[in-house]
């Protein structure tokens, strides 16, 4: 893409960067208040049954996932234009989803600069292994990657990872501004979930916490997965690697139903958001719109979406990805020539 084409996109973007504070405190009244209550009354319904206290639970998690989306906007600095706000509302919303504000933050900020580029993977994203790099590696290697591209591993135990573990502990380069912020946000969860199992019993709370945030994990990794993980999604070296063209032929546009599109805070527009990480979540969708260029962006919807799934490798001579099968034989080739 030339740089002329680069500046005009960024000049067609630019008007939707700007925060609105009515339209996020909105957007705040209309997600964290229903949150809250679907939690109450999933806890009343244990009377009448459990079965309706997980469905209660899993509407729950899609409010859960929206007030993700609002933490996420907060570490870009685009929900508001005040940066502490962006930072106090960061780490309540951090507190309520289970992440790291400030941990979260840095390692999204190094996931939108390197997206795409093979020589610079390992934050932020998901594992990705080029063919050559998968029939070279040794058996453990290739088993490890197989059981983590593997649906059941990837949304099952995800999540938990996410949650119990990622999300808990600092990266060994953290600062210090970093590590508060998470030793902040892991003792609030603390005292939270101990009033919270005093109250109401750990039977309960477990049940209905568990079920909302497995819920919400799940659904978050399957939208990054999605977004990121189609046929011919972008990829290349450092030196050809190109920003706009990672955001715009990199991300998909995950065209989804009025209602889950609102859930998920419209980041199916994800093609926008990568190209100006600037623009709130209730923008995303108007600079779609009103940019032409970027609705060439690979569309999928809830139907097509589900073919990501088989995609495991990327072909870096034909940029695109390819299923394990496709390159069974190789490795077999590769057995032959160490013989």
């Amino acid at each position: 893409m030339s740089k002329e084409k680069t500046a005009q996109l960024r000049k067609f973007v630019a008007p939707f960067e700007k925060a609105d504070v009515k339209a996020s405190v909105q957007q705040m009244i209309n997600t964290i208040p229903p949150f809250l209550v679907l939690w109450f009354l999933a806890y009343l319904a244990l009377d009448v049954s459990v079965w309706l206290t997980v469905g209660i639970s899993i509407v729950a998690a899609g409010f859960v996932v929206r007030m993700f989306i609002i933490f996420h906007d907060c570490t870009h600095g685009s929900f508001f234009k005040n940066k502490k706000a962006n930072a106090v509302v960061g780490t309540i919303t951090g507190i309520l989803t289970l992440f790291a504000y400030e941990k979260w933050k840095r390692e999204h900020a190094i996931h939108h600069a390197s997206s795409g580029n093979l020589d610079k993977r390992g934050v932020g994203d998901i594992w990705v292994m080029t063919i050559d790099e998968y029939v070279e590696a040794s058996k453990w290697e290739r088993f490890k990657y197989r059981m983590y591209r593997n649906p059941l591993v990837m949304f099952g135990l995800g999540p938990l990872f996410l949650v119990l573990i990622s999300s808990r502990f600092n990266r060994k380069d953290a600062r210090k501004k970093e590590r508060n912020n998470t030793y902040l946000i892991n003792a609030s969860l603390v005292v939270l979930y101990t009033v919270m199992i005093l109250a109401i019993g750990w039977q309960a709370f477990v049940l209905i916490q568990g079920t909302i945030m497995f819920t919400a994990g799940a659904l978050g990794i399957w939208l990054f997965y999605i977004q990121h993980t189609f046929e011919d999604s972008y990829f290349e070296d450092e030196s050809e690697w190109d920003y706009v063209k990672a955001a715009i032929e990199g991300s998909s546009y995950y065209e989804l139903p009025k209602v889950l599109q609102w859930v998920t805070g419209n980041i199916g527009f994800h093609h926008v958001h990568h190209l100006s990480p600037r623009v709130p979540n209730y923008n995303l969708e108007k600079a779609h719109v009103s940019t032409p260029p970027l609705q060439k962006a690979t569309t999928v919807n809830l139907k097509t979406s589900f073919q990501s799934l088989k995609y495991k490798v990327y072909d870096e001579e034909n940029k695109r990805f390819v299923t394990f099968g496709a390159i069974k034989h190789l490795l077999g080739e590769s057995r032959t020539a160490q013989q």
